[in-house]
């Protein structure tokens, strides 16, 4: 098994038939990644895992949005007005982030960098609520994916105050990342663990992965499982969580997720999980689209998931209720 009824960082454990499972662990992005590989020799499976986390430190450094890397030096160029050319990698996971941002009306932002510095959500340092005037500021700047320009490879903003941070977007990417290189060594069945964002590759054993999604209201143990979901071939699964990253404020838990809107963390939410499937970019999809469901919330995460054309997604309330899907519905088991 995979960390059998293993609560790991963002919500997610996975489980598969322990007969022929190899896996390979490392921290990367901040948090715990594994590669769960089947069917191959031991030696294999030890030399495919170490590729796929020095891709993942690769991703790491590059769209880091602090320390320096080439996302780093991006923003530093839009502050003064300039632009850099990056690469097609670069330019490519932008301008889908871009599309995404659109299609959720800016809700999903990955340009209020300046909004989560100012929350502690970047760097190391305390996480404590800034000055509101400071918050204020930064939401007039209204910095948005949109104000980007793209000339080729050379990328620049025509408004100062974006500040990029792929936090939410770049696992998805890591994910789509490590199953082309497990895919292209033919290998029978696997299952990528970032945090909580997953990928399933084959099937092992004949039988669909096995993925619990955490009880966002208790402890990261075992046995705290909300409700488990298969994942077959070339799925994914996000969840979004305000129970990791949080400020408490007033007695208030203030998650890392902020409204583009308002610069405050979303309140109401406890937890959106996203599944997604098919294309070369499952993993992507499930990872960014999670987000602008949960800050729309309960009244209107439906209406969103519906013009972001997400059939399979779940909701819990701050307050432990939960909605999902019908689809959704369909694929879960465990439901107390």
């Amino acid at each position: 098994m995979l960390s059998a009824a293993l609560a790991v960082p963002a919500g997610l454990a996975g489980c598969g038939p322990a007969a022929g499972n190899h896996h390979t662990w490392g921290h990367v992005f901040g948090t715990t990644v594994s590669i769960t590989i089947h069917g191959a020799s031991t030696q294999r499976a030890q030399e495919l895992g170490a590729a796929v986390l020095a891709e993942f430190d690769r991703l790491h450094h590059k769209f880091h949005a602090w320390q320096p890397g080439m996302l780093t030096e991006l923003n530093q160029r839009i502050a003064r007005g300039l632009p850099l050319r990056t690469d097609a990698e670069m330019a490519g996971l932008l301008q889908s982030a871009a599309r995404l941002a659109e299609r959720s009306d800016h809700l999903f932002n990955p340009a209020i960098g300046h909004l989560l510095r100012l929350w502690g959500f970047q760097g190391g340092g305390p996480r404590a609520a800034p000055d509101r005037a400071e918050l204020r500021h930064w939401v007039a700047a209204n910095p948005r994916m949109s104000d980007l320009r793209f000339h080729d490879t050379a990328i620049s903003s025509v408004n100062p105050a974006v500040r990029l941070d792929l936090g939410g977007y770049a696992k998805g990417y890591a994910l789509d990342r490590a199953a082309a290189i497990l895919r292209a060594a033919r290998v029978e069945a696997a299952l990528v663990n970032i945090g909580g964002n997953v990928l399933a590759i084959g099937q092992p054993g004949g039988r669909p992965w096995q993925v619990g999604i955490r009880n966002p209201r208790a402890p990261a143990a075992a046995g705290n499982t909300l409700c488990t979901i298969p994942l077959f071939d070339n799925e994914a699964i996000g969840t979004s969580g305000d129970y990791e990253r949080f400020v408490l404020e007033g007695g208030l838990r203030r998650p890392h997720i902020i409204d583009p809107r308002t610069g405050m963390p979303a309140l109401g939410t406890a937890s959106v999980t996203v599944l997604a499937s098919g294309g070369a970019d499952a993993g992507l999809r499930s990872d960014g689209n999670s987000k602008p469901l949960f800050i729309a919330g309960a009244l209107k995460w439906e209406n969103m998931a519906g013009r972001l054309d997400l059939p399979q997604a779940l909701l819990v309330e701050g307050e432990g209720g939960m909605a999902m899907t019908s689809a959704m519905r369909r694929r879960v088991s465990g439901l107390a």
